[in-house]
C-alpha cells in the first residue's frame, strides 16, 4: 500500500510541471489560435538561462525564475511581432511550417553555441527531502510542484478576474466580434503569446533544477503537453488540469508497476491522444 500511495505522489507531483507546459502551449492555441511547435524551445531557452544564472553568477535557478520569465515573455512577444502575427489569416499548414522552424532554428542555435552536453545546476536543497509518515517527497520536486500551483493560480486569476483576461476570452471566442468592440486584438494576441512563452520558460527553470538543461529537453516536455491539450480539447485550460493529472499518475504507475516500465511510459501518452481521439470520433458520429 505504501509503495502504491508513493507512486501516486510522485505522479502527482510530476503533473504539476505538465500542466505547467501545457497551460502555456493551451493559451497559445485558445487564445492567439496558432498551434506552436516550437513551444518546447521556449522551455529549453528558459532551462539554459536559469543553468547560467547559476553557474555564472551564483544565482539560485529559483532566484532567477522572475528575470527568465519576464525576459521569455520578450522574446516570444517579439517573435510574435516578427512572424507569428503574419501567418495567423493564412492557412494552417504555413503556421505549422513556421513554428516548426523556428523550433529548429531555436535547437539548432543551442547545439552551436553550447553544444550537446547536459548541464546540471547545484543547489543546496537539492538533496533534501519531507517525510509525511511512510511517505517521501524529494525537496526540488515539493518546491517545483508548489511553484506550479500558484502560477497556475495566477494565471486562471488573470484570465478570469482581470480585463485582460476577459478581453483574452473575448478574442478566442469571436476574434471579429471583440474588434467590433473595440478590444485591440493584436496586442491580446501579444501578450498572449508572451505569456504562453514566458510559463514554457519557467517550466524550463524548474526542469532545470530536477533534471538538466540541454538543447533538446524540451521536446520531451512540449510532446506530452501536445498530449495533454488533445486529452483536454484545443484551448480548454480548465481540462489541461485534469489532463495533466491523468498523465502523471499514468506514467508513474506505468513506470513502477509494469516491466521495464520506463520505456512503456513513453508510449502511454500516445496511447491517451489514440483513445480520445477514438471516443471523440464516435460522440460525433453518434
Amino acid at each position: 500500500m505504501d509503495l502504491f500511495l508513493q507512486t501516486l505522489l510522485n505522479g502527482m507531483l510530476q503533473s504539476g510541471i505538465y500542466a505547467l507546459v501545457a497551460s502555456g502551449l493551451a493559451l497559445a492555441v485558445g487564445v492567439v489560435g496558432i498551434v506552436n511547435f516550437a513551444h518546447g524551445e521556449f522551455l529549453m531557452i528558459g532551462a539554459f538561462m536559469a543553468w547560467a544564472a547559476s553557474a555564472f553568477l551564483g544565482i539560485d535557478p529559483l532566484l532567477s525564475l522572475p528575470i527568465v520569465a519576464v525576459a521569455v515573455f520578450g522574446v516570444g512577444a517579439l517573435t510574435y511581432r516578427v512572424s507569428i502575427r503574419h501567418v495567423l489569416l493564412a492557412p494552417e499548414l504555413n503556421q505549422m511550417l513556421l513554428t516548426f522552424g523556428l523550433g529548429i532554428l531555436l535547437q539548432n542555435l543551442a547545439l552551436m553555441l553550447l553544444g550537446g552536453n547536459t548541464r546540471t545546476v547545484t543547489t543546496p536543497y537539492q538533496a533534501s527531502s519531507l517525510n509525511i509518515g511512510e511517505l517521501s517527497i524529494g525537496g526540488p520536486k515539493a518546491i517545483a510542484f508548489g511553484l506550479a500551483v500558484v502560477l497556475l493560480g495566477a494565471l486562471y486569476f488573470m484570465l478570469y478576474r482581470t480585463v485582460l483576461g476577459r478581453q483574452m476570452r473575448a478574442v478566442a471566442q469571436n476574434r471579429r466580434g471583440a474588434q467590433l468592440i473595440g478590444i485591440p486584438v493584436d496586442r491580446v494576441y501579444l501578450i498572449a503569446f508572451g505569456v504562453s512563452c514566458g510559463l514554457a520558460a519557467v517550466a524550463g527553470v524548474l526542469v532545470s533544477v530536477l533534471l538538466f538543461a540541454s538543447p533538446t529537453v524540451g521536446l520531451v516536455f512540449a510532446l506530452k503537453a501536445f498530449a495533454i491539450i488533445v486529452m483536454a480539447g484545443l484551448g480548454n485550460l480548465t481540462g489541461v488540469l485534469w489532463a495533466s493529472v491523468i498523465l502523471g499518475l499514468s506514467e508513474a504507475l506505468v513506470q513502477t508497476y509494469v516491466p521495464g516500465g520506463g520505456g512503456w511510459s513513453d508510449a502511454v501518452f500516445f496511447l491517451m491522444i489514440f483513445g480520445t481521439l477514438v471516443i471523440r470520433s464516435f460522440r460525433k458520429a453518434a
